[in-house]
């Protein structure tokens, strides 16, 4: 574990962004992909919604202890995530 120790606080903070972003990526991949599919979704609700309130949490960890990697992305994955929400909510609504 000394390794871990030896390697600056700014180096994992830059590391996280760039692994958050990577993960903020593959959301709106999802996003772009339910947005372009004309048929019903096939994620549930539970799915969307559950995401959600998981990086919410997150986001407000990284708030609370002052870690940019994760208050960031975090955020960006909520707003991301929510706009997943909303498309697989209408298409809900338009295909039943």
């Amino acid at each position: 574990m000394n390794i871990i120790h030896n390697i600056p606080e700014n180096i994992f903070e830059s590391t996280g962004i760039v692994a958050g972003l990577c993960a903020c990526l593959v959301i709106a991949l999802q996003v772009y992909k339910e947005y372009r599919f004309k048929g019903p979704s096939s994620l549930s609700n539970g799915f969307v919604f559950g995401w959600v309130f998981i990086y919410l949490f997150w986001c407000f960890y990284g708030i609370r202890f002052n870690t940019l990697a994760l208050w960031l992305t975090n955020a960006i994955a909520v707003v991301l995530q929510l706009a997943l929400c909303f498309i697989v909510v209408r298409k809900r609504k338009l295909y039943t």
